[in-house]
């Protein structure tokens, strides 16, 4: 019986001493079966030589040719020159990096064999620093019989190396040494390859493979592999999702007349639809479990009222609700709303952000960790170890994209009390008692998706928007007519609208951005002297930033120029133009989110989309979308389509974005199926679901353990 390859070291591996075993386990390649996972990017085809007559640019292949002369050259660089040929023609090496031997060995008459990119020269085709072998004998030596594959790589171990560690795996693989999680039915019913062929063809894949297949992550030995690993992925997070359903929480109720003195407060009626998400939320934080919700909203459908209402559940019980957003200007704006509906109401509101430090920092802590606060907003500061709340029973996490499923925990984790804690609350035969969880977006997430990386989360949809608002009209404008569009903001301004100018660049720089922004607030001071125009940016401090909102809020600004910090959460009815600069340089997603800031009054609102020619394919395919249609939904599903799951889903903190194989918007037509294996394996092979999951996920996940 061959030996498991999960139990071979790596340090069993020829040429690997104990440094380079211990930095291959820091690249997460322990064992032998680990590098058989460790999966090639590319390939190179080096299974044929091409004669140098029919080549072209941009070809990646080999050659086989008689040096003719070969001469180091002074110009503006240093660079060795061979000249090659091989009777169909000649071609110029190039090497900007070599040694005296390697000269010495580029003797006219010698015969080499090149791998390199094709590109053209001076003096016709030539490659820049070729892989290359002097041939002694007179046979030529054999090709590969296989696609060369290119490995991921980490800092000291080269191409080679590694290619040599993953071909010392592939030795010792054979239908018994490693195991296939997925059983027969499965496989069968899927027509999918079993793990064995599909690991030796990734790693070595035969010249006759269908190259275009195998390079855009489509053969059917790469499926079988995503197939695997997304529903390692489903799984782990059902097991989540099953190990919170055990878990107790407080149960959380509100009596009519705090509910109604509350919506007194708010001064509008909810929708149908948020009505709808308030009782699906409230029968959630009744059960004795802890809620886990996901809410989708498009923009300024009312999502912040719903989570305030939630909140006031959990104070109404006697116990701490928290609020966290990406950024200091959401949290301030969260900070300054609930502050309003709820200190009439005797709800102490409190602040924590990143730049809250010192003495400040200590009190609100403390005061935290006394119970004094019944509500906190803040940022991500709030899940740092100092930050102990007294009974948290709610957590609201505003704009989940930008958080990871780590980030959320760490912010659960607050809320299991202490042994102590239960027993003054006599409820210490309850194992653990968690926060409940809602969880917010403006990002609309297509369904597919949505169950791909919140299997986790129940979902509510707020698929309604309050009464009186006006459509958004949509334009783009070349910059080359940016003295027009300032005419245009001159003219509203007149009639006392408001406006913003949003400043963005290619780099997520807060120091350029602040200097792009300082520019264009120059010259709009100085393009419109009667109109009072004003800057936000996100290196300013928080006390300025606040000073600015509330001045621009009360209408004593009447055009705000910023940086993409306004894009979530501000609430100006009177604002009525929005000028975005460089649209082409954003996602979708971020333009949806900041032409959503205009349109929240009765009057006719605009969005100018400010871009820079020539546009690529991409850049006109988002204007255009963003002309067509300002349903938030319609506009996720377009901005997959054009820049993949990434952005849209926040997936570099959810882990899906590093995917070994599995690519979410190239395997989204597996999702379904990969649904109905999971059930089925956690009903047929239960006991093959967590070595699934701690092969994929790795034995430090959390989510994989009951």
């Amino acid at each position: 019986m061959s030996q498991p390859l999960a139990s071979i070291s790596v340090s069993q591996l020829k040429g690997v001493g104990p440094q380079l075993a211990e930095k291959l386990q820091g690249f997460g390649l322990s064992s032998y079966e680990d590098l058989l996972f460790h999966l090639p990017l590319r390939y190179q085809d080096r299974t044929r030589v091409y004669p140098i007559g029919s080549l072209s640019p941009g070809m990646d292949v080999v050659i086989e040719a008689e040096v003719v002369l070969a001469d180091v050259i002074m110009r503006r660089r240093r660079s060795l020159l061979c000249k090659v040929r091989d009777g169909s023609g000649f071609m110029t090496l190039r090497f900007f990096h070599f040694s005296a031997a390697q000269k010495n060995q580029m003797v006219p008459g010698a015969r080499m064999r090149c791998y390199g990119s094709v590109r053209p020269g001076p003096n016709g085709l030539e490659m820049v620093h070729p892989e290359y072998q002097i041939i002694k004998d007179e046979q030529s030596k054999p090709v590969e019989d296989h696609l060369t594959p290119l490995y991921p790589l980490t800092e000291g171990i080269q191409q080679p190396r590694m290619r040599s560690f993953c071909e010392q795996a592939l030795m010792k693989l054979n239908p018994y040494s490693i195991l296939d999680f997925l059983p027969d039915e499965l496989l069968q019913h899927w027509n999918l390859p079993s793990l064995h062929d599909s690991l030796r063809l990734l790693h070595t894949p035969p010249p006759d493979v269908d190259q275009t297949a195998i390079q855009d992550g489509m053969h059917p030995a790469q499926r079988r592999l995503a197939f695997e690993e997304l529903l390692a992925q489903h799984l782990s997070l059902l097991r989540l999702r099953h190990k919170t359903r055990k878990d107790q929480a407080k149960v959380l109720g509100i009596v009519p007349e705090t509910r109604q003195a509350f919506m007194n407060q708010l001064g509008f009626a909810f929708t149908n639809a948020q009505a709808r998400v308030i009782q699906e939320v409230a029968e959630d934080l009744a059960s004795g479990h802890p809620m886990l919700r996901l809410v989708q909203g498009d923009v300024g459908s009312g999502k912040t009222a719903v989570a305030a209402l939630a909140m006031l559940y959990a104070v109404s019980s006697g116990q701490q609700a928290a609020i966290m957003a990406p950024t200091e200007i959401l949290a301030e704006q969260h900070y300054q709303q609930f502050c309003e509906w709820f200190e009439p109401l005797n709800i102490k509101v409190g602040w924590l952000a990143g730049k809250v430090k010192g003495k400040k920092r200590e009190a609100t802590l403390a005061q935290l960790a006394n119970g004094e606060y019944d509500v906190m907003v803040g940022t991500h500061a709030l899940f740092q170890k100092d930050v102990v709340f007294d009974r948290l029973a709610l957590v609201v996490i505003d704009e989940q994209h930008r958080f990871g499923v780590d980030q959320r925990m760490a912010l659960r984790d607050k809320g299991i009390m202490s042994d102590q804690q239960l027993e003054d609350d006599q409820s210490h035969h309850i194992q653990h008692l968690r926060p409940h969880q809602l969880v917010m977006t403006a990002t609309p997430i297509p369904r597919t998706l949505a169950m791909a990386a919140y299997a986790d989360l129940d979902v509510s949809v707020i698929d309604e928007l309050p009464p009186g608002r006006t459509p958004v009209e949509t334009v783009a404008i070349s910059d080359q007519r940016r003295d027009q569009v300032i005419d245009r903001l001159r003219s509203s301004c007149q009639q006392g609208r408001q406006a913003y100018w949003v400043c963005t660049l290619i780099e997520e720089n807060e120091e350029m951005e602040a200097q792009a922004a300082e520019d264009a607030c120059a010259l709009l001071q100085q393009a419109l002297p009667d109109v009072s125009v004003a800057l936000v940016h996100g290196r300013m401090k928080p006390k300025e930033k606040a000073e600015v909102m509330a001045a621009f809020k009360a209408g004593d600004i009447q055009v705000l120029v910023a940086t993409t910090v306004i894009e979530v959460g501000v609430n100006v009815p009177n604002a009525s133009v929005m000028v975005i600069e460089n649209p082409e340089r954003l996602g979708l997603a971020q333009l949806h989110q900041l032409r959503g800031r205009v349109g929240r009054g009765a009057t006719e609102s605009f969005c100018v989309l400010l871009y820079h020619a020539p546009l690529s394919n991409h850049g006109k395919a988002r204007l255009q979308v963003m002309r067509e249609t300002s349903d938030g939904f319609k506009i996720a599903e377009k901005d997959l389509e054009i820049r993949g799951p990434g952005e849209v889903m926040g997936t570099r903190q959810t882990g899906l974005v590093s995917m070994r194989v599995a690519d979410l918007l190239r395997d989204k037509d597996m999702l379904n199926d990969v649904k109905t294996a999971a059930d089925w394996l956690i009903r047929n092979a239960p006991n093959r679901v967590n070595p699934l999951i701690r092969r994929w996920l790795g034995h430090g996940d959390r989510y994989a353990e009951v």
